[in-house]
């Protein structure tokens, strides 16, 4: 059952209740004229399973599936870690690495102890972020963002959320959750990931809005 909200091509909904994926998206997105709304503004809308074998399959599922639900333009993203030394892993189980209803510490528990004993050449990890624009009648985009790192031996740091207490970004000699939210904003892979997807947006609101006798009524049937 779709939202009763009507079409409005100013407005993208974020495909996520995550306050912290939020927070860096509308922080990033702060200098466009594109409008944001997020799930908790559609009460009934659909928890998309995860249960794609690749952070590309994960984050169009989501964007595809909130999008035909809102009406609405949507943008969803999967974001994984991958460690070298654990084959890639943990991937696109990031999120449930030590299980079900895993906490963020229970995950970087079992990455550490993982790589206990491993190392420093040997620690080589990435974070991948894969984003996915949806037009409610079904078509896709998607771009990514990579940023290249070393897992550490330890906790480090009180800022960020995830992984980002034992993501050490070697030019900066410091993990993610060590460098405060703007200087992370400005070096994420969710950061490369979004400001690919800006130009992909910003030339979809622009077909939108000032070719209107272009496009039928109501939500765009594609992308470009």
């Amino acid at each position: 059952m779709s939202s009763a909200k009507p079409y409005d091509p100013f407005t993208v909904v974020l495909a996520t209740h995550n306050p912290h994926k939020v927070k860096e998206i509308l922080a990033i997105f702060s200098d466009t004229p594109v409008q944001f709304l997020t799930l908790d503004d559609f009460p009934g809308a659909p928890e998309v399973v995860e249960d794609g074998k690749t952070l590309e399959e994960n984050a169009q599922k989501k964007a595809y599936e909130i999008a035909r639900f809102t009406n609405h333009i949507a943008l969803a993203d999967d974001s994984g870690l991958e460690v070298d030394y654990l084959d890639g892993m943990p991937g696109v189980i990031s999120a449930r690495f030590a299980g079900a209803n895993c906490s963020f510490a229970d995950n970087n528990n079992k990455l550490l102890t993982s790589m206990k004993g491993v190392p420093t050449e040997h620690r080589r990890a990435r974070f991948r972020c894969v984003m996915a624009l949806a037009v409610p009648k079904g078509a896709t985009q998607t771009v990514e963002g990579v940023l290249n790192g070393y897992i550490t031996e330890r906790l480090r740091g009180d800022e960020g959320f995830g992984y980002d207490p034992v993501f050490l970004v070697p030019d900066q000699g410091k993990t993610l959750a060590e460098l405060g939210p703007t200087l992370k904003n400005s070096l994420s892979h969710r950061y490369k990931a979004l400001q690919a997807m800006k130009p992909v947006l910003l030339r979809l609101r622009e077909n939108i809005l000032l070719y209107p006798g272009k496009n039928p009524p109501g939500p765009p049937t594609h992308i470009i």
